[in-house]
């Protein structure tokens, strides 16, 4: 199986870009505390629980990078997985012990 190089640069490109993304919303307060106070309005519904899990809200936030690749359906699940299970492992590995999400 050939891998194009042109289709791994966009893969690492969009695992990056849900990371940082995903950091934004779920980390960070954001330009002038846009995001945080947008976390703040969402409260306690299920949409203020997904920004505060970083795990919950890759998997959100990779959907539409997916449309980045001319693939069939069962590889776009597959690439919006690893994509999501990217950012999450790059998470952990950026992440303080201390700050770590416990794990489900």
């Amino acid at each position: 199986m050939t891998i194009d190089i042109q289709l791994s640069w966009l893969f690492a490109l969009c695992v990056l870009a849900t990371w940082r993304l995903t950091h934004l919303l779920a980390r960070e307060d954001g330009p002038g505390d846009l995001v945080v106070r947008l976390r703040a309005s969402l409260g306690h519904s299920w949409l203020g629980a997904m920004m505060d899990c970083f795990f919950c809200l890759s998997l959100w936030v990779a959907i539409p990078l997916t449309w980045s690749f001319d693939v069939t359906l069962p590889e776009s699940l597959l690439l919006w997985l690893a994509m999501s299970g990217a950012a999450c492992l790059l998470e952990r590995i950026s992440s303080s012990p201390g700050r770590q999400q416990p794990s489900p």
